[in-house]
């Protein structure tokens, strides 16, 4: 681009000229978009739903749900919780300590 030292008169008042077409143009496509948003369907945002909608959904997943779980029992299929004996609950402490003793004999 030419040094503005070297800009004659004529030249500035072409740039100033062009620079407000510029400036037209970009109002007039800025108008433009805003309209296609107004009269389209924007992509931002949450989408909403109506009530009746989830209440749909909601049904739905209920009667899943119904029958995912329909031919399992209550009792049936629970177990109780599982406990270790006396015997294996000593049996593994006494493995840990023998492993922490080689562990605590490296260090020394």
């Amino acid at each position: 681009m030419a040094m503005l030292s070297n800009l004659t008169v004529l030249h500035l008042e072409r740039a100033l000229q062009i620079k407000k077409q510029i400036e037209a143009l970009e109002h007039e496509l800025e108008a433009l978009m805003d309209g296609s948003k107004a009269g389209g369907r924007s992509r931002g945002g949450r989408r909403q739903i109506s009530a009746a909608g989830r209440r749909r959904i909601a049904q739905a997943q209920r009667e899943r749900w119904a029958r995912a779980t329909a031919g399992k029992r209550k009792g049936a299929t629970s177990r109780g919780k599982r406990r270790m004996s006396k015997a294996a609950r000593a049996k593994i402490a006494a493995a840990q300590r023998r492993r922490w003793a080689v562990v605590k004999a490296g260090k020394s």
